[in-house]
């Protein structure tokens, strides 16, 4: 019997925190780096394909996109059939509730979250993927198993060193603010070296948050 190929992950969302955090959460767990990659909206992950075969796909919802979460996922499975899911959004409600199961995805964790919140579910999705997987619950068992496991691992393997994710943005895109004495648009949220900054619609350059007021 041939071996599973070695699982590929595509994290999509538009905050450069997320993506930095969900890398190095995967990172953590044993998966090398070249297995995962990362991006900001759904056309530029199509961009990857076919050069890149993601076999889990965790993604923005991306409501205001031309391509939603949902739809990304589709166009991937067209070229990588086993793709898995995973949803951010900051809408959690029935109506998304029931597109993302309908849609087969293994969690939808609502935005803001916080890096335990990150952690847990990501885990949990990953140990129930291990039951299709034999190779990936040996790889989580000796990361994520009770003391005795470990100590039967020869070079004993470390428990995951879990990164700090960035303070909730208490921005979103969509939402009005003022600048000055304007009232503007936010397009995009980025956490820049620790720094909350905000791109405005029909602006250029990015914006500290903290000098905009919201509208």
């Amino acid at each position: 019997m041939n071996a599973p190929a070695p699982l590929h992950f595509l994290v999509v969302d538009p905050l450069a925190g997320v993506q930095n955090f969900a890398r190095q959460l995967l990172e953590s767990y044993g998966f090398p780096a070249d297995s995962i990659r990362c991006c900001s909206r759904p056309d530029e992950a199509l961009a990857l394909l076919p050069g890149f075969r993601p076999q889990f796909l965790i993604c923005d919802w991306f409501p205001k996109e031309a391509l939603s979460g949902i739809a990304l996922h589709r166009q991937i499975c067209q070229q990588v059939p086993d793709c898995r899911l995973a949803l951010l959004s900051f809408e959690t409600g029935p109506e998304q509730q029931a597109q993302a199961q309908a849609a087969g995805a293994r969690f939808l964790l609502k935005k803001p979250f916080t890096a335990q919140e990150l952690k847990t579910t990501l885990r949990q999705a990953l140990e129930r993927l291990a039951q299709e997987r034999p190779d990936l619950h040996q790889r989580l068992q000796r990361v994520m198993g009770s003391p005795q496991v470990m100590q039967r691992v020869s070079p004993p393997i470390a428990m995951p060193v879990i990164p700090s994710l960035p303070k909730e943005p208490p921005l979103k895109p969509g939402d009005r603010v003022r600048l000055g004495g304007s009232t503007e648009v936010v397009d995009t949220v980025v956490i820049r070296h620790g720094e909350l900054v905000v791109q405005l619609k029909n602006k250029s350059g990015l914006i500290p948050a903290d000098k905009l007021q919201r509208a």
